[in-house]
């Protein structure tokens, strides 16, 4: 009896849902039902083809359910533990919320299913978890950054406020506009060089501001991010290394357990 017929159906039915060949077909219907999703905004392609889109449409949800239904069979109360799985509960749940095919928003958020395509792809994991992981000293860093921002928000209002109100006439307009100048979006000619205009040292403040937040503050969050990324990426390599290494021990048992037995059989003939 082969490994296969010996195994329960429910034991069968996970080995299905775990295999590489299942993950690639979740792909593919994560990947055409992004399509009808993008193609459902064309007025006139709904006007030509509305029905086969919403019917490609509804067979990728039922597939999606049946996914999710196959795996609380198999997994049991097991199926909450896994956060990727929960968040592909959550995905799949929106779509079948009350009043998704009549509230606009609701089949907006239709999109998302979009979403699960990271929860299939192992790659795509470990982006995310590189970036959940950093999330931790991202806190400190944007919690530095709002405090720069608040000072230079209080500065940029008591310096140029009066003159120019549209970008520094409170707070809250202070700090957008100190915003974009980080991203350095406009920030010479759409609002520096015109506060020069009145104020010449205005550079002074800027200059300076442009090179703690832009250069400085960003370029650290992205270092924790890369920084939290290799982590994740040498944890998998670990697991992978202690995987092989478990397979080699048991295949060197099993051959020692098989040279065992066959001596143990001449020394009784």
């Amino acid at each position: 009896m082969t490994d296969t017929q010996a195994m329960t159906p429910t034991q069968r039915l996970a080995a299905i849902l775990d295999s590489d060949l299942f993950g690639r077909f979740i792909i593919a219907v994560i990947l055409v039902n992004a399509v009808t999703l993008g193609l459902e905004t064309s007025p006139s392609v709904m006007a030509r083809a509305g029905g086969l889109i919403h019917l490609i449409d509804n067979t990728c949800l039922t597939i999606f359910v049946m996914e999710i239904l196959a795996k609380l069979y198999v997994r049991r109360l097991r199926f909450f533990l896994n956060g990727w799985s929960v968040f592909d509960f959550v995905i799949v749940g929106i779509a079948l919320a009350p009043g998704a095919q009549g509230l606009s928003v609701l089949r907006a958020l239709r999109i998302l299913r979009v979403l699960r395509v990271i929860s299939v792809a192992p790659r795509l994991r470990r982006v995310v978890e590189g970036f959940i992981t950093a999330l931790p000293g991202m806190g400190s860093v944007f919690l530095l950054m709002a405090i720069i921002f608040y000072i230079g928000a209080v500065i940029s209002t008591k310096l140029f406020g009066q003159d120019f109100p549209e970008w520094f006439g409170d707070l809250g307009l202070s700090a957008y506009s100190l915003f974009q100048i980080m991203t350095l979006e406009s920030w010479s000619m759409g609002i520096v060089r015109p506060v020069m205009e009145v104020h010449p040292h205005a550079w002074a403040f800027f200059v300076p501001f442009i090179m703690v937040t832009t250069f400085a503050v960003v370029n650290l969050l992205v270092g924790l991010i890369v920084n939290s990324m290799q982590d994740a990426h040498h944890e998998e390599e670990g697991e992978r290394t202690d995987a092989y290494r478990d397979e080699v021990l048991s295949r060197l048992e099993a051959i020692e357990q098989k040279i065992s037995g066959l001596a143990e059989e001449d020394r009784k003939l």
